[in-house]
Parts: C-alpha cells; structure tokens; sequence
C-alpha cells in the first residue's frame, strides 16, 4: 500500500471520530460562551476544549506524517496549521464541524439537488452559529461593544454572511474583526460552491441528455440498416426467383 492510499484510508476512518470530537466540541463552546459557568463545570468545559484540540493536532500531524509530499501537503494546508496553533483563531476549530457535512452528503449518494440544499442549509447555520458565538464572546465585554447579546450576535452574524451588512450593529474587537473578515469570505465561498454545483449539474445533465440522444440515434440506425438487409434479402429473392422462372 502506498503513502497516498494509507493518507486516504486514514482520512476516511477518521472523518466519524473527527465529526464527534467538533460535535462534542461545539457543545463544549456553546456552553462556555452562553452559560458561562464557573467552578468544576467550567474546569471539565476547558478539559473538553483542550481534548478536542490535541485530537485536531494529532490528525493534522498524522496526515502530514502520511503525505506523500509533506512539503507540498503542508503549502496546501497552511489554514489548518493558523488553526492548531493560533491563538486568536481558536474559533475556526469549529469548522471541523464540516466534516458532518461531508458525511450527510455521502449518505445521500449523487443526488445533486440533495447535496445544493444539505450545502445550503448546513454551510449557512453552522457559519452564522459558530460566528455568532465567537463575535458574541468577543465583543460582549469590549467597550462601546455594539453586540451585547446573542440574539443581536446572530443578527449580526446572518447579514454579515449575506454580505448585507446595514451596519448598525459591527465588532470593535481584533478578534470580532477577523471573524467578520472570515465570515463575508464563507459567505461569498458558500454562494460560489452552490453556484459551481449547480453549473456542474447542468453541464452534467446536458452530457447525459446528449448521450442518450446518441444512444436513441445509434439505434435508429441500427434498425435501419436491419430493415435495409431485409429488403436486400427479399430483393435477391424475388430477384432469383424471377431467373427460375426464366
């Protein structure tokens, strides 16, 4: 087995543990963030949170270990290297959540229009939920903080993915900043995948309709040169007929 088929075998079993691990973290996050508890349920919060980076860490190390091209694997995953290691991009980590994604769209095979609104509806809520968070507990005790609650950080994070951004309500924080950077890239990125989908549908639709449109004239075809035999049968019948008659 070589260095490319053990990358994708490694990928593939862990894409389950990984979705449970983001799943357990998003949990973890969430109550943080919203509840903000303190004492033994904030200790075994941040217990989780470290447990859900260390198995970020080994997988991203076991894929680089696994490349066949490390340094052309570790050019190409620079995000996921900003996501181990930074500090201030701590939140992107729930971005492993896509790995669900990933998953549900297997289980529906190659239904395209199932995949456009799986894409959709995920990509969407996951982004302006997880956005909604990080900004929330970023911005909630800056001064002169505009989003102070989390209903107005879901706000903010559904016309910021939209790219509508009224502007009444914007982050003052670095971090809230960044976020906002990155939610507008995801947003536009989602619309440019489904875009892409789509087109792709298309174009695949069409190819398949051309094919069979060849497929329908190959026979025809077919069953014209059988009949043309047929009548050259019965003409060199009649034909040998008529010189016996003779």
């Amino acid at each position: 087995m070589d260095t490319q088929d053990r990358l994708d075998r490694w990928e593939h079993r862990a894409e389950w543990p990984l979705a449970a691990v983001a799943a357990l973290f998003l949990a973890a996050y969430s109550i943080e963030v919203l509840a903000q508890p303190r004492g033994l349920v904030a200790q075994l919060l941040t217990l989780v949170t470290w447990f859900a980076w260390a198995v970020f860490t080994a997988d991203y190390a076991a894929r680089l270990y696994l490349a066949p091209d490390r340094k052309d694997w570790f050019l190409r995953h620079l995000v996921d290297l900003a996501i181990v290691l930074l500090p201030l991009l701590r939140p992107l980590r729930l971005l492993r959540l896509v790995v669900l994604v990933g998953a549900l769209q297997k289980a529906i095979g190659n239904a395209i229009r199932g995949k456009v609104i799986i894409y959709t509806i995920s990509g969407a809520v996951l982004l302006v939920y997880v956005g909604a968070l990080a900004v929330y507990e970023a911005e909630r005790g800056a001064p002169d903080a505009h989003i102070t609650s989390f209903g107005l950080a879901v706000w903010w994070a559904m016309t910021t993915i939209t790219t509508v951004g009224y502007g009444d309500m914007y982050p003052v924080t670095t971090t809230g900043r960044v976020m906002a950077s990155l939610m507008m890239i995801g947003g536009i990125s989602l619309v440019g995948s489904i875009t892409a989908t789509i087109a792709s549908w298309i174009v695949q639709t069409v190819s398949i309709d051309d094919q069979k449109q060849d497929a329908v004239t190959a026979a025809h075809i077919e069953d014209l040169r059988g009949e043309i035999a047929q009548l050259r049968e019965l003409l060199r019948d009649k034909v040998s007929d008529s010189a016996d008659a003779v």
